[in-house]
């Protein structure tokens, strides 16, 4: 059997996401007829069928699930050689891939990034916000802020320090709903927080006495939700110092009852240290972190 063309392993991932032909044909900006003739030759070639039709849509068979992680490695392996493609040569020009928590790449790293760019005027960003870990190993970004250490073999690893969190709440808030004092006095404010626990979460439960008692009234998975709401005065929530410390509106509330730190740390595979775009990016990241950590 020859090896399919990876156009259909893209199309058959974009139908996996949009759930039908017509969502992923205007995702690709192709036709309909051009996708499904894509994913008729990749059934062709594999030998089984990957969608049946529902009420809902299309969807994936046994197979096409099982298929589906090679697809995403092929896909990652794929943007991660173009990446590499647009780079090459001595100077910092190209694209870099980097993966960051929601709070950390919408609050923090933008004037990072819009320095590193002002010195590097050919190179490219591509910022994905997620507080889900992506694989490094497996490229699917070449560099990565996370607030727990890596693990992985094979990365290129630095710690940058440790950010605090702490509960903060607009100051109309608490003008009109009045400054707790204990933890009882916590219970019965409008606490905003997560909708689905993560391990996480379940850590902060065990490392802050008394979390587990916390009833949120806004709820969301949601980083950037959370700290709206506490910006918009809805009510208490869990925020990082160093941006509480950006808006006089915003005041800490009950500091000595809750506290929670995260260490930082910065992470690319290790056969990206001689890249120049990469180590560029990296070593402004790190240097752009590095003072964020000390401010707060």
């Amino acid at each position: 059997m020859n090896a399919p063309d990876w156009n259909l392993y893209r199309s058959f991932l974009a139908v996996l996401e949009e759930g039908s032909l017509s969502g992923a044909a205007r995702s690709l900006a192709l036709t309909q007829p051009t996708l499904t003739r894509h994913i008729e030759a990749l059934e062709q070639a594999v030998g089984f069928e990957l969608f049946t039709r529902s009420r809902h849509g299309l969807a994936p068979t046994e197979g096409a699930l099982e298929l589906k992680p090679y697809a995403e490695t092929l896909a990652a392996t794929t943007a991660a050689a173009m990446r590499l493609a647009s780079g090459q040569g001595r100077a910092v020009r190209g694209t870099v891939r980097i993966t960051a928590s929601e709070i950390m790449g919408a609050e923090v790293l933008p004037p990072i990034l819009k320095s590193l760019r002002e010195q590097h005027p050919e190179l490219e960003i591509e910022l994905v916000l997620s507080n889900v870990v992506d694989n490094l190993l497996r490229r699917d970004a070449d560099i990565a802020v996370r607030n727990a250490e890596p693990v992985q073999q094979a990365l290129v690893v630095k710690r940058l320090g440790t950010i605090t969190l702490g509960l903060h709440a607009h100051r109309h808030y608490l003008e009109r709903a009045g400054m707790p004092r204990t933890l009882k006095e916590l219970q019965q404010h409008t606490l905003i927080g997560f909708d689905r626990e993560t391990p996480q979460i379940r850590s902060m439960r065990e490392r802050v006495p008394g979390f587990e008692q916390f009833r949120f009234a806004f709820r969301t998975d949601s980083d950037i939700g959370q700290l709206m709401a506490i910006r918009a005065g809805f009510g208490i929530g869990i925020c990082q110092m160093a941006l509480a410390r950006r808006e006089p509106e915003l005041k800490r509330v009950m500091p000595a009852a809750f506290a929670l730190r995260l260490g930082l740390w910065l992470a690319m595979h290790e056969d990206l240290r001689s890249t120049p775009r990469c180590r560029a990016v990296f070593d402004g990241l790190a240097a752009g972190l590095k003072t964020h950590v000390d401010r707060a």
